[in-house]
């Protein structure tokens, strides 16, 4: 047996794994690296998170990574030497968090990579009747093999879009196995740069499991930030929208697009909402001469006002759920004060009360994805339904 495969048959078969998860999303601030220990898999997955860290990008990085990011046309050769240099940039990220850690390399059974989306085409965007949905990260996993040392798993979104998805959510995968209770329907809001939920029935029903995007988090707060307020990369605290007001005419103009019509599951990200989108939205709307201020303050409704729109319009008049927020829109006081005050009647936890850091979750779930990769692959989510194909996902790439 090849040695490789005789490694990987070794971790399938232990009673534990130590996983690395990444994660780095589309506002491009900083990997995100979750050091977790897994036993079992399937609904019997148990997951311990023995350590986590955000590191930052620095300026330089970011400027690379946009330069070819959610633009229809990029310098392809710039595209080809990223795809090395950024699985090199986060190996080494990784191997400065394990000597932090003071975890060996060989105490890391794998590395589960995310990579950095650079475009996402679900069908409905691009006008070529011949093309199906597609979806693209860098980051390649052999250079990261072999510059940490580890057996690595990466581009997990293919297998999803091969399958008839769309390349994303892929958060429910996760949720399912590791938030599902019986006690309680849960709702799993992630707000980062594009907002998505999961619904986790207390049945357990795999079948009854659904997953969406549902519009902006932060992409278009951050991108505003980032255009005319040099050196921040987010409104923190909402400090900018809190001094505005809301502009109803430039709110309204917002929500005219398709995308909030079509039929959930559905997914989107910044090659659609981007400052181009503003800008029209602002045209349209006559409010050309708006402060910045009013302007984050109506982005930041606009967040808010589309995720109420897309839960209540998937749950209906039910209220007989909790929703656990993660993401970096938690930490947005107004964006979360918007969504509580349009929900009075639901509950809102953070996943901190699951045992699972908010800040650490999505770097978590795709740890998950390498666990049922490698040791299981049992539970079909979804039954294939809901945009949920029954897949299992992640290429895999050995160190030697």
């Amino acid at each position: 047996m090849n040695q490789n495969i005789a490694a990987l048959y070794k971790i399938a078969n232990k009673q534990e794994r130590t996983i690395i998860g990444l994660m780095s999303g589309t506002s491009v601030d900083g990997l995100d690296v979750a050091l977790c220990r897994f036993s079992g898999q399937g609904m019997d997955t148990n997951l311990h998170l023995l350590a986590f860290e955000t590191v930052a990008y620095n300026a330089a990085f970011k400027e690379q990574i946009k330069s070819v990011f959610s633009k229809r046309q990029v310098d392809l050769e710039k595209v080809c030497v990223l795809n090395a240099w950024v699985a090199l940039e986060h190996a080494h990220i990784i191997n400065t968090c394990l000597a932090k850690w003071q975890v060996a390399a060989a105490d890391v059974d794998l590395i589960a990579s995310h990579g950095q989306t650079i475009y996402h085409a679900p069908k409905f965007l691009h006008p070529d009747d011949q093309f199906g949905n597609a979806t693209l990260q860098i980051g390649d996993g052999d250079h990261m093999a072999v510059a940490t040392g580890i057996i690595t798993l990466s581009d997990f979104r293919q297998k999803h879009v091969a399958a008839g998805g769309e390349g994303a959510p892929l958060a429910v995968y996760g949720d399912y196995l590791i938030f599902s209770n019986k006690q309680e329907n849960r709702i799993m809001l992630n707000i980062g740069g594009i907002a998505n939920f999961t619904y986790l029935p207390s049945s357990l029903d795999a079948s009854a499991v659904f997953s969406t995007d549902v519009g902006t988090g932060n992409t278009l707060m951050d991108a505003y930030i980032q255009e005319h307020f040099p050196g921040k990369y987010f409104d923190e605290n909402a400090a900018i929208a809190k001094e505005g007001n809301i502009q109803a005419s430039l709110l309204q103009a917002l929500k005219q697009n398709d995308f909030f019509t079509n039929d959930f599951p559905k997914t989107i990200g910044p090659e659609l909402f981007n400052l181009e989108y503003l800008d029209q939205a602002l045209q349209a709307s006559n409010n050309t001469h708006l402060s910045h201020a009013d302007i984050m303050a109506t982005l930041n409704r606009f967040s808010a006002d589309m995720i109420v729109d897309a839960l209540q319009r998937s749950m209906g008049n039910r209220k007989d759920f909790v929703a656990y927020v993660s993401g970096g829109g938690m930490h947005n006081p107004l964006l979360m004060q918007h969504i509580r005050e349009q929900l009075p009647d639901i509950i809102f936890r953070n996943t901190a009360e699951l045992e699972v850091n908010p800040d650490a979750k999505e770097a978590v779930l795709f740890a998950i994805l390498a666990n049922e990769a490698i040791c299981g692959g049992e539970v079909k989510l979804g039954a294939g339904r809901n945009g949920i194909p029954a897949v299992s996902m992640g290429k895999i790439s050995f160190p030697r």
